[in-house]
Formats: structure tokens, C-alpha cells, sequence
């Protein structure tokens, strides 16, 4: 603790300064909100461009999993060099709309027991 002049008190007796100091543990890229942002909106457009190709549910649902299995594949290759917050936020868009379309799927399924994707 600091004595009021603002100097530091000395060490005890005996005590051996000669130790590095505590290491102090930081992210060296940390992820920002910003690139979480950024990441998740580039990776919806990416999504809702491959999903407007197709013309019927079936050519929807395999646009879509095509489109998240290259936003994936890029996320992979941004975490390991790139920005990870961008990465966070593409797997993120990416597995959202991957449900989502898979929901319509089920839904369609379910409705008329007939499995779209064949």
C-alpha cells in the first residue's frame, strides 16, 4: 500500500527482489463486438444471396447448406488466420440460417411426409 506522499515502502527484510515479475495474461487479438457484428452481417447476405438462387423449397434448403458449409469452411480458415471475432460472427449466421432453413424442411416434412431434399 502507498504511504501518502505517494512513494512505495520497501521491501522486508530478506525479501529477494530478484524474481521476474507476476506474468500478466491478455488476449493478443481479442474479439471485439464490432467484428462479431461485422461477421454476422456479411454472412447473412452471403446466406440470403445463395437462398434467393432457388426457385422451390428443395433448391432453397441446398443453396442454404451449401452457402453455410463455405461460410464455415471460411470461418475455420479466419480463426486460425484472420480475425476470430469476424469468425464467431459468420458461424453464428451461418448456424442460424442453417436452422432456419432446416425448419422449413422439417416443416414441410412433417405437414406432407414427404422428405423434400430427394
Amino acid at each position: 500500500m502507498a504511504d501518502p506522499r505517494g512513494t512505495w515502502p520497501e521491501p522486508p527484510p530478506g525479501f529477494y527482489s530478484g524474481l521476474p515479475p507476476r506474468p500478466i495474461y491478455r488476449e493478443p487479438h481479442p474479439v471485439m463486438a464490432g467484428s462479431v457484428l461485422s461477421g454476422i452481417l456479411s454472412a447473412a447476405l452471403w446466406l440470403i444471396l445463395f437462398g434467393s438462387l432457388g426457385r422451390d423449397l428443395a433448391s432453397y434448403a441446398w443453396w442454404t447448406i451449401a452457402a453455410a458449409v463455405s461460410a464455415w469452411l471460411v470461418a475455420l480458415v479466419l480463426a486460425a488466420f484472420g480475425d476470430r471475432g469476424v469468425a464467431v460472427g459468420v458461424s453464428i449466421a451461418a448456424g442460424l440460417g442453417l436452422s432456419v432453413s432446416m425448419a422449413f424442411v422439417a416443416a414441410r416434412w412433417i405437414g406432407t411426409y414427404d422428405w423434400p431434399l430427394w
